[in-house]
Protein backbone atom coordinates (compact mmCIF):
# COMPACT_ATOMS: atom_id res chain seq x y z
CA UNK A 1 0.00 0.00 0.00
CA UNK A 2 2.60 2.54 -1.11
CA UNK A 3 0.24 4.75 -3.12
CA UNK A 4 -0.65 8.12 -1.69
CA UNK A 5 -4.28 9.04 -2.40
CA UNK A 6 -5.92 12.42 -2.23
CA UNK A 7 -9.63 12.63 -1.43
CA UNK A 8 -11.66 15.75 -2.26
CA UNK A 9 -15.25 16.07 -1.05
CA UNK A 10 -15.93 15.05 2.54
CA UNK A 11 -19.70 14.92 2.67
CA UNK A 12 -21.42 11.91 4.20
CA UNK A 13 -20.30 9.48 1.51
CA UNK A 14 -16.89 10.94 0.78
CA UNK A 15 -15.89 11.06 4.44
CA UNK A 16 -16.94 7.44 4.91
CA UNK A 17 -14.93 6.23 1.89
CA UNK A 18 -11.87 8.32 2.76
CA UNK A 19 -12.03 6.92 6.29
CA UNK A 20 -11.97 3.38 4.94
CA UNK A 21 -8.80 4.15 2.98
CA UNK A 22 -7.13 5.52 6.11
CA UNK A 23 -8.20 2.51 8.20
CA UNK A 24 -6.82 0.18 5.52
CA UNK A 25 -3.38 1.74 5.88
CA UNK A 26 -3.22 3.96 2.81
CA UNK A 27 -1.55 7.34 3.04
CA UNK A 28 -4.41 9.81 2.50
CA UNK A 29 -4.54 13.59 2.12
CA UNK A 30 -7.99 15.17 2.20
CA UNK A 31 -9.63 18.47 1.28
CA UNK A 32 -13.07 20.05 1.53
CA UNK A 33 -14.32 23.61 1.36
CA UNK A 34 -15.43 23.05 4.95
CA UNK A 35 -12.19 22.04 6.69
CA UNK A 36 -14.04 20.98 9.84
CA UNK A 37 -15.38 17.98 7.93
CA UNK A 38 -11.81 16.69 7.83
CA UNK A 39 -11.34 16.70 11.61
CA UNK A 40 -12.37 13.05 12.21
CA UNK A 41 -10.17 11.89 9.32
CA UNK A 42 -7.17 13.87 10.54
CA UNK A 43 -7.68 12.29 13.96
CA UNK A 44 -7.47 8.90 12.24
CA UNK A 45 -4.20 9.78 10.49
CA UNK A 46 -5.12 11.64 7.30
CA UNK A 47 -3.43 14.90 6.31
CA UNK A 48 -5.49 18.03 5.53
CA UNK A 49 -4.53 20.05 2.46
CA UNK A 50 -5.13 23.79 2.14
CA UNK A 51 -6.65 23.55 -1.34
CA UNK A 52 -7.50 21.15 -4.14
CA UNK A 53 -4.40 22.33 -5.98
CA UNK A 54 -2.13 21.70 -3.00
CA UNK A 55 -3.60 18.23 -2.54
CA UNK A 56 -3.14 17.37 -6.23
CA UNK A 57 0.51 18.37 -6.15
CA UNK A 58 1.22 16.16 -3.16
CA UNK A 59 -0.49 12.85 -3.94
CA UNK A 60 -0.10 10.07 -6.50
CA UNK A 61 -3.79 9.85 -7.46
CA UNK A 62 -6.92 11.84 -6.64
CA UNK A 63 -10.42 10.65 -5.73
CA UNK A 64 -13.36 13.05 -5.77
CA UNK A 65 -16.88 12.72 -4.40
CA UNK A 66 -18.78 15.91 -5.19
CA UNK A 67 -22.42 17.06 -5.33
CA UNK A 68 -22.82 18.05 -8.98
CA UNK A 69 -21.18 17.88 -12.41
CA UNK A 70 -20.45 21.61 -12.23
CA UNK A 71 -18.53 21.19 -9.00
CA UNK A 72 -16.68 18.18 -10.39
CA UNK A 73 -15.55 20.21 -13.39
CA UNK A 74 -14.50 23.17 -11.27
CA UNK A 75 -12.42 20.98 -8.98
CA UNK A 76 -10.93 19.06 -11.92
CA UNK A 77 -9.79 22.22 -13.70
CA UNK A 78 -8.29 23.56 -10.48
CA UNK A 79 -6.25 20.45 -9.74
CA UNK A 80 -5.15 19.39 -13.24
CA UNK A 81 -2.18 21.80 -13.54
CA UNK A 82 -0.81 20.54 -10.23
CA UNK A 83 -1.22 16.79 -10.69
CA UNK A 84 1.88 14.64 -10.95
CA UNK A 85 2.81 12.95 -14.25
CA UNK A 86 0.99 9.63 -14.49
CA UNK A 87 -1.60 10.61 -11.89
CA UNK A 88 -5.13 9.23 -12.21
CA UNK A 89 -8.45 10.86 -11.39
CA UNK A 90 -10.98 8.51 -9.75
CA UNK A 91 -14.38 10.21 -9.88
CA UNK A 92 -16.88 8.82 -7.38
CA UNK A 93 -19.58 11.44 -7.97
CA UNK A 94 -22.77 10.51 -9.82
CA UNK A 95 -22.43 12.02 -13.31
CA UNK A 96 -24.25 11.56 -16.57
CA UNK A 97 -22.45 9.51 -19.20
CA UNK A 98 -21.91 12.52 -21.48
CA UNK A 99 -20.38 14.46 -18.61
CA UNK A 100 -18.09 11.54 -17.77
CA UNK A 101 -16.83 11.39 -21.34
CA UNK A 102 -16.45 15.17 -21.64
CA UNK A 103 -14.57 15.54 -18.35
CA UNK A 104 -12.39 12.54 -19.21
CA UNK A 105 -11.47 14.45 -22.36
CA UNK A 106 -10.58 17.55 -20.33
CA UNK A 107 -8.38 15.42 -18.07
CA UNK A 108 -6.76 13.65 -21.02
CA UNK A 109 -5.69 16.97 -22.54
CA UNK A 110 -3.64 17.51 -19.38
CA UNK A 111 -2.23 13.96 -19.50
CA UNK A 112 -4.47 12.60 -16.72
CA UNK A 113 -6.52 9.43 -17.10
CA UNK A 114 -9.93 9.04 -15.50
CA UNK A 115 -11.66 6.09 -13.85
CA UNK A 116 -15.33 6.65 -13.06
CA UNK A 117 -16.21 5.00 -9.76
CA UNK A 118 -19.76 5.71 -8.59
CA UNK A 119 -21.00 3.67 -5.64
CA UNK A 120 -24.34 2.38 -4.45
CA UNK A 121 -25.76 0.98 -1.22
CA UNK A 122 -25.92 3.95 1.12
CA UNK A 123 -23.72 5.82 3.55
CA UNK A 124 -24.25 3.26 6.32
CA UNK A 125 -22.58 0.58 4.18
CA UNK A 126 -19.82 2.95 3.10
CA UNK A 127 -18.92 3.56 6.75
CA UNK A 128 -18.17 -0.15 7.11
CA UNK A 129 -16.35 -0.57 3.79
CA UNK A 130 -19.20 -2.60 2.38
CA UNK A 131 -20.56 -0.37 -0.34
CA UNK A 132 -20.88 -1.58 -3.95
CA UNK A 133 -18.40 -0.01 -6.37
CA UNK A 134 -19.14 0.39 -10.09
CA UNK A 135 -16.04 1.13 -12.12
CA UNK A 136 -15.82 2.32 -15.71
CA UNK A 137 -12.55 2.83 -17.56
CA UNK A 138 -9.42 1.06 -18.70
CA UNK A 139 -8.79 -2.35 -17.16
CA UNK A 140 -5.22 -1.55 -16.14
CA UNK A 141 -6.47 1.36 -14.03
CA UNK A 142 -9.13 -0.85 -12.45
CA UNK A 143 -6.47 -3.41 -11.57
CA UNK A 144 -4.04 -0.79 -10.21
CA UNK A 145 -6.60 0.71 -7.84
CA UNK A 146 -8.36 -2.52 -6.90
CA UNK A 147 -6.73 -2.53 -3.47
CA UNK A 148 -8.17 0.90 -2.69
CA UNK A 149 -11.56 -0.22 -3.95
CA UNK A 150 -11.41 -3.29 -1.72
CA UNK A 151 -10.78 -0.98 1.24
CA UNK A 152 -13.93 0.99 0.46
CA UNK A 153 -16.30 -1.69 -0.83
CA UNK A 154 -16.95 -5.41 -0.74
CA UNK A 155 -18.65 -5.83 -4.13
CA UNK A 156 -16.68 -4.37 -7.00
CA UNK A 157 -17.71 -4.45 -10.66
CA UNK A 158 -15.76 -3.38 -13.73
CA UNK A 159 -18.67 -2.37 -15.96
CA UNK A 160 -16.60 -1.66 -19.08
CA UNK A 161 -15.22 1.51 -20.71
CA UNK A 162 -15.79 5.04 -19.48
CA UNK A 163 -19.49 5.84 -19.41
CA UNK A 164 -20.58 2.31 -18.54
CA UNK A 165 -20.60 2.86 -14.78
CA UNK A 166 -22.65 6.04 -15.06
CA UNK A 167 -25.42 4.12 -16.83
CA UNK A 168 -25.65 1.31 -14.27
CA UNK A 169 -25.39 3.76 -11.34
CA UNK A 170 -28.33 5.75 -12.68
CA UNK A 171 -30.29 2.50 -13.18
CA UNK A 172 -29.68 1.37 -9.60
CA UNK A 173 -30.66 4.76 -8.18
CA UNK A 174 -33.78 4.87 -10.36
CA UNK A 175 -34.84 1.50 -8.97
CA UNK A 176 -34.16 2.64 -5.40
CA UNK A 177 -36.41 5.70 -5.78
CA UNK A 178 -39.18 3.64 -7.36
CA UNK A 179 -38.90 1.08 -4.56
CA UNK A 180 -39.08 3.88 -2.00
CA UNK A 181 -42.31 5.19 -3.47
CA UNK A 182 -43.68 1.65 -3.53
CA UNK A 183 -42.76 0.86 0.07
CA UNK A 184 -44.26 4.16 1.21
CA UNK A 185 -47.57 3.27 -0.41
CA UNK A 186 -47.43 -0.29 0.92
CA UNK A 187 -46.84 0.87 4.50
CA UNK A 188 -49.68 3.37 4.23
CA UNK A 189 -51.98 0.66 2.91
CA UNK A 190 -51.08 -1.49 5.91
CA UNK A 191 -51.62 1.42 8.32
CA UNK A 192 -55.02 2.36 6.89
CA UNK A 193 -55.96 -1.31 6.85
CA UNK A 194 -55.54 -1.44 10.62
CA UNK A 195 -52.38 -3.57 10.72
CA UNK A 196 -49.59 -3.24 13.26
CA UNK A 197 -46.96 -1.41 11.19
CA UNK A 198 -44.01 -3.10 12.84
CA UNK A 199 -45.45 -6.52 12.09
CA UNK A 200 -46.39 -5.42 8.58
CA UNK A 201 -42.81 -4.26 7.94
CA UNK A 202 -41.49 -7.61 9.17
CA UNK A 203 -43.98 -9.55 7.04
CA UNK A 204 -43.07 -7.60 3.90
CA UNK A 205 -39.39 -8.13 4.70
CA UNK A 206 -40.00 -11.90 4.75
CA UNK A 207 -42.08 -11.86 1.56
CA UNK A 208 -41.58 -11.87 -2.19
CA UNK A 209 -42.37 -8.15 -2.09
CA UNK A 210 -39.26 -7.31 -0.08
CA UNK A 211 -36.53 -4.94 -1.26
CA UNK A 212 -33.29 -3.50 0.07
CA UNK A 213 -35.03 -0.12 0.23
CA UNK A 214 -37.90 -1.53 2.29
CA UNK A 215 -35.44 -2.97 4.80
CA UNK A 216 -33.42 0.25 5.11
CA UNK A 217 -35.36 3.39 4.21
CA UNK A 218 -38.64 1.76 5.19
CA UNK A 219 -37.29 1.43 8.73
CA UNK A 220 -36.35 5.12 8.79
CA UNK A 221 -39.85 6.07 7.68
CA UNK A 222 -41.33 4.10 10.55
CA UNK A 223 -38.98 5.88 12.95
CA UNK A 224 -39.93 9.27 11.53
CA UNK A 225 -36.37 10.50 11.05
CA UNK A 226 -36.30 9.76 7.29
CA UNK A 227 -32.53 10.31 7.66
CA UNK A 228 -30.79 8.35 4.92
CA UNK A 229 -28.16 11.11 4.35
CA UNK A 230 -29.39 11.62 0.77
CA UNK A 231 -31.57 14.57 -0.15
CA UNK A 232 -34.42 15.32 -2.55
CA UNK A 233 -32.28 17.46 -4.87
CA UNK A 234 -29.84 14.58 -5.39
CA UNK A 235 -32.73 12.21 -6.12
CA UNK A 236 -34.12 14.61 -8.71
CA UNK A 237 -30.69 14.92 -10.32
CA UNK A 238 -30.36 11.14 -10.64
CA UNK A 239 -33.93 10.67 -11.90
CA UNK A 240 -33.23 13.33 -14.50
CA UNK A 241 -30.24 11.32 -15.71
CA UNK A 242 -32.42 8.18 -15.90
CA UNK A 243 -35.11 9.90 -17.94
CA UNK A 244 -32.48 11.31 -20.31
CA UNK A 245 -31.19 7.78 -20.89
CA UNK A 246 -34.77 6.63 -21.48
CA UNK A 247 -35.21 9.19 -24.23
CA UNK A 248 -31.81 8.43 -25.75
CA UNK A 249 -32.26 4.65 -25.74
CA UNK A 250 -35.95 4.71 -26.66
CA UNK A 251 -37.13 3.10 -23.42
CA UNK A 252 -40.40 4.32 -21.86
CA UNK A 253 -39.81 4.83 -18.15
CA UNK A 254 -43.32 5.24 -16.80
CA UNK A 255 -42.53 4.44 -13.16
CA UNK A 256 -39.44 6.64 -13.14
CA UNK A 257 -41.45 9.52 -14.58
CA UNK A 258 -44.17 9.15 -11.94
CA UNK A 259 -41.57 8.90 -9.20
CA UNK A 260 -39.86 12.06 -10.44
CA UNK A 261 -43.14 13.94 -10.09
CA UNK A 262 -43.44 12.69 -6.50
CA UNK A 263 -39.99 14.10 -5.77
CA UNK A 264 -40.92 17.39 -7.43
CA UNK A 265 -43.88 17.56 -5.04
CA UNK A 266 -41.64 16.71 -2.08
CA UNK A 267 -39.24 19.50 -3.01
CA UNK A 268 -42.10 21.97 -3.22
CA UNK A 269 -43.39 20.84 0.18
CA UNK A 270 -40.18 20.38 2.17
CA UNK A 271 -37.31 21.85 0.13
CA UNK A 272 -34.52 20.28 -1.87
CA UNK A 273 -32.38 19.57 1.18
CA UNK A 274 -35.11 17.41 2.74
CA UNK A 275 -34.27 13.74 3.15
CA UNK A 276 -35.19 11.54 0.19
CA UNK A 277 -37.54 9.21 2.15
CA UNK A 278 -39.71 12.22 2.95
CA UNK A 279 -41.71 11.38 -0.15
CA UNK A 280 -43.52 9.11 2.33
CA UNK A 281 -44.44 12.19 4.37
CA UNK A 282 -46.31 13.55 1.35
CA UNK A 283 -48.68 10.61 1.73
CA UNK A 284 -48.80 11.01 5.50
CA UNK A 285 -49.71 14.68 5.15
CA UNK A 286 -52.27 14.04 2.42
CA UNK A 287 -54.10 11.41 4.46
CA UNK A 288 -53.38 12.94 7.89
CA UNK A 289 -52.06 9.52 8.93
CA UNK A 290 -48.59 8.92 10.35
CA UNK A 291 -46.42 5.89 9.64
CA UNK A 292 -44.75 5.58 13.03
CA UNK A 293 -43.94 2.30 14.76
CA UNK A 294 -41.80 1.68 17.86
CA UNK A 295 -38.39 0.04 17.78
CA UNK A 296 -37.08 1.37 14.46
CA UNK A 297 -33.76 3.26 14.17
CA UNK A 298 -33.27 6.97 13.44
CA UNK A 299 -30.09 6.20 11.49
CA UNK A 300 -28.79 3.05 9.85
CA UNK A 301 -25.68 1.52 11.41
Amino acid sequence: MTMHYGYIGLGNLGAACAGCLVKAGFKVTVYDLNPRLADPLVAMGATLADSAEALAAEVDHVLTCLPSPAVSERVLRAMLPAMKPGAHWLEMSTLGRDEVLRLAGVAAEAGVRMLELPVTGGVHLAQHGKITMLAGGDRDMFDLHHGAMEAMGDRIFHMGPLGSASIIKVITNMLAFIHLKATSEALMLARRGGLDLGQAWQAIRASSGNSFVHETEGALILNGSYDIAFNVDLALKDLGFALEFGREFGVPLDLASMTEQTYVAAKAAYGGQAQSPMIAKLLEDLLDTDLRAPGFPARLE
